[in-house]
């Protein structure tokens, strides 16, 4: 009976499957029961380890053709994860070398064309000649000869490329805009959105990102490489029914992407895997540092193949040193750590102003805004060297030592350093207001590229005026220990470590920080000087309270996600929880009170009680599982409005029903590949039986447990929601909305990580200090003019 019972259940599963996944499918921005997903997988892996335990050899021991195919599918089984990981670095790799290519295409198309073929970017169509100059370069032809024409041209494709990305992503992918990283962060904690790691999403940010760097917007792609790359992995993870219907195996291809895209990003693999641990993944297991790392490899080693820059460089900016550095110079990169700090606050605080303004004024006006940024942005880039090129460009120009060959523009020049200090000033605060108001527009932008070259036109200014005044006083104080015949400052690496900082101050990170610096210099000799800049970027941040830009924007769009630093509340649960609980009775109810309260009431979940009024917990049924299980029954069994209902299991329950492979505790983690022949099994003629689908050991917790306390198991165990009883009777639930709820109302002045007035204090400070030196100035150059 039991086997013609499993005959039937297997020819009924296409059509329950189908059912299944329209039912059990996650609703949109709600978040994801990691218990109940363990227990789920946990039972798959031991209903598979029980069918491959069978014994398939003959009756003397002999191999057969069934053992040698469940030898093979055992096989397959281990390797298909990794065999997935490999997939999907090798579609992040190649995708982020067609990205580069046609991003440098666009990027030099706004400036003129090669004769030669028109597909050809300036760096190709010159490639015989060094450094590609435009003015000995005989087959790239500028658009005119006018100078007010080029300017007009320029700005011009500014307009169009901004255009295009903009109407696209609001046309085909809402989720196509911005970084992305803020997101996934919130997925990979559990968060759901449908659509944000689709094939339109991955399709129009692989092509709209290219045009949004072209049109010279104050934004970076490394930011959506990672969402791209998140894309990628979703899809192919999605072709493969082990990964699409577990959401455990999900996040850890996802995290692993993540580590690919940064890899990719600034060709450095071990970088990428430093950064999904510090800054996208609150769990991280070995197991997924391992795949993290291995799609990273993957990821790089296909774009070092493809070589799309045909130098053998896997990003632009990558750069070696050959001089050392003195330790009087640890002075200036303390200033440059500064720097980071104050610019990273700077930016956080009033990118924020920004982003509320967009939001409440320019909502209706995405294209518009996109349009006329991008067209602002080129008139002002248009005349200034270091803004006209793209961002990538110019810090590869930036990061370059002065051996003679690598002379851009003057910037190794002696005669040139002042106009030269000048010109970088200005393109360091022209970049900081671009990029304020620039990052959250509507078409993919990251602030990783940004911040990092506003980073380096200040670090190569500060680097220029050290040298400046090493030549002006070559043996006294600080700089008597230069050797007299070998250049003793490099703005070059000032202008590195001046990235490093930017970059630092605005995403605080530091680990994953140095390891990208390290990877991109391969310079053992230039770690010191990145910690030591980091860790000042960091106390500064610290100082005035700064939080990263991905966090604060996860608060701002108000997403289910607590922070990985721990506050302390001095709070019991109980003032957290919430008290006003639509429950269901063990028994005495039919198929009409449960259908009528599910009707009423739209929670994801129901406690379940007793029936005697005393309110004892009894367990917990999701609402997703309640519909399902409704349905299915109906074409299982005799279902009648009146028919009672049962969600407590009695003794003869256990015994009757065998659930094979199941965790300890009927009903636990059941899923859907047993769930009909449970349904089956349970069935019965005058009542339905629903207590194998109810949890019957939920988390809970005592309502004198610290508030610090439930927040951590929400953090690493990962549950929906925590039910809170006072011995044995429930008196409330807590979910992770709800803490957040708490923390940002009734705690947010005293335990914000936003410490607005002392950023406040500082920015006045500055702007006091700032007003006195102009009005010195201006006295001086009056009285100057005066004596003349």
């Amino acid at each position: 009976m039991s086997r013609e019972r499993t005959q039937h259940h297997d020819l009924r599963r296409p059509s329950r499957d189908d059912d299944f996944d329209r039912l059990k499918r996650y609703e949109d921005f709600t978040t994801i029961d990691w218990i109940q997903d363990s227990i789920i997988e946990r039972n798959r892996r031991l209903r598979a380890a029980r069918r491959q335990s069978i014994p398939h050899r003959g009756p003397r021991g002999e191999v057969t053709l069934a053992w040698l195919w469940s030898r093979l599918q055992t096989i397959a089984y281990a390797g298909q994860s990794w065999f997935i990981v490999t997939l999907v670095g090798i579609g992040i790799g190649f995708n982020a070398a067609i990205i580069s290519i046609v991003t440098e295409w666009l990027s030099d198309i706004k400036m003129g064309y090669c004769s030669v073929g028109w597909w050809l970017n300036q760096q190709f169509c010159c490639w015989e000649i060094e450094g590609g100059d435009e003015d000995t370069c005989e087959d790239w032809h500028q658009w005119s000869d006018v100078m007010l024409a080029r300017w007009f041209i320029y700005v011009l494709f500014a307009a169009l490329f901004s255009f295009v990305a903009a109407h696209l992503v609001r046309s085909l992918a809402k989720y196509a805009a911005g970084s992305g990283i803020s997101e996934i962060k919130c997925i990979l904690a559990g968060f759901i959105m449908k659509g944000f790691l689709g094939f339109w999403t991955f399709f129009i940010k692989s092509v709209t990102l290219p045009l949004v760097i072209a049109s010279g917007l104050s934004v970076g792609k490394e930011g959506p490489s990672v969402h791209v790359a998140c894309c990628v992995g979703n899809l192919v993870a999605s072709m493969f029914k082990r990964f699409s219907r577990s959401q455990v195996k999900m996040r850890e291809i996802l995290t692993a992407s993540s580590a690919a895209g940064v890899a990719v990003a600034f060709g450095s693999p071990i970088g990428g895997v430093l950064f999904s641990i510090e800054e996208m993944s609150s769990v991280f297991s070995i197991k997924t540092m391992w795949r993290s790392f291995f799609c990273a490899l993957v990821a790089t080693v296909t774009l070092s193949a493809m070589n799309p820059y045909r130098s053998g460089k896997l990003v632009l900016f990558q750069v070696t040193y050959d001089r050392d550095w003195h330790f009087f110079e640890i002075i200036f990169f303390i200033i440059l750590g500064i720097f980071g700090g104050l610019y990273g606050a700077f930016v956080v605080k009033f990118n924020l102003q920004v982003a509320e303004f967009r939001r409440r004024y320019l909502a209706k006006h995405a294209i518009a805004e996109a349009v006329t940024l991008a067209v602002i942005t080129a008139m002002i880039g248009w005349f200034n060297h270091f803004m006209r090129i793209d961002m990538t460009e110019s810090m590869e120009i930036l990061f370059r030592e002065c051996d003679g060959a690598s002379d851009y523009d003057h910037l190794c020049q002696t005669s040139y350093q002042w106009p030269m200090v000048n010109s970088l000033f200005l393109a360091t605060v022209a970049r900081a207001g671009l990029v304020i108001v620039s990052y959250g527009c509507k078409v993919p932008a990251g602030i990783f590229v940004p911040s990092m070259a506003i980073g380096a036109t200040f670090g190569r200014m500060l680097g220029i005026m050290v040298k400046a005044l090493n030549r002006a006083y070559p043996t006294s104080g600080i700089f008597a220990v230069c050797p007299p015949d070998a250049p003793c400052i490099t703005p070059g690496t000032y202008a590195l470590l001046g990235a490093a900082a930017a970059l630092s101050g605005v995403m605080r990170l530091t680990v994953t920080v140095v390891v990208i610096m390290f990877e991109l210099t391969g310079a053992l000799t230039y770690i010191l000087p990145t910690m030591i800049v980091l860790l000042v970027t960091k106390a500064v941040g610290d100082f005035l309270g700064t939080t990263g830009i991905a966090d604060e924007m996860i608060r701002f769009n108000g997403y289910p996600f607590l922070e990985k630093d721990d506050h302390a509340y001095n709070v019991p649960v109980s003032r957290v929880m919430r008290t006003d609980l639509k429950t269901l009775f063990a028994t005495g109810l039919t198929v009409r009170d449960i259908e009528n309260i599910l009707a009423s009431t739209a929670v994801k979940g129901f406690p379940i009680v007793s029936a005697d009024g005393s309110r004892t917990l009894m367990g917990f049924i999701d609402r997703t599982e309640l519909c399902y299980v409704l349905e299915q029954a109906r074409k299982v069994q005799d279902v009648r409005p009146d028919t009672p209902v049962s969600l407590a299991a009695d003794s003869e329950d256990h015994e009757d029903a065998d659930f094979a492979g199941l965790a300890a505790g009927p009903a636990v983690g059941l899923d859907e590949d047993i769930s009909l022949e449970i349904m089956e099994t349970t069935a019965s003629e005058d009542i339905l039986k629903l207590w194998p689908w109810v949890n019957q050991t939920p988390l809970t917790v005592s309502p004198q447990l610290p508030l610090e306390i439930v927040m951590q198991l929400f953090k690493r165990m990962g549950p929906r929601v925590i039910l809170v009883e006072d011995h044995g009777r429930l008196v409330g639930l807590v979910t992770v909305k709800d803490v957040l709820r708490f923390t940002m109302t009734e705690h947010d002045d005293r335990h914000s990580p936003w410490n607005e007035q002392r950023f406040d204090g500082v920015v006045d400070e500055a702007w006091s200090w700032g007003s006195d030196a102009l009005d010195r100035a201006w006295e001086w150059c009056r009285r100057r003019i005066g004596r003349s």
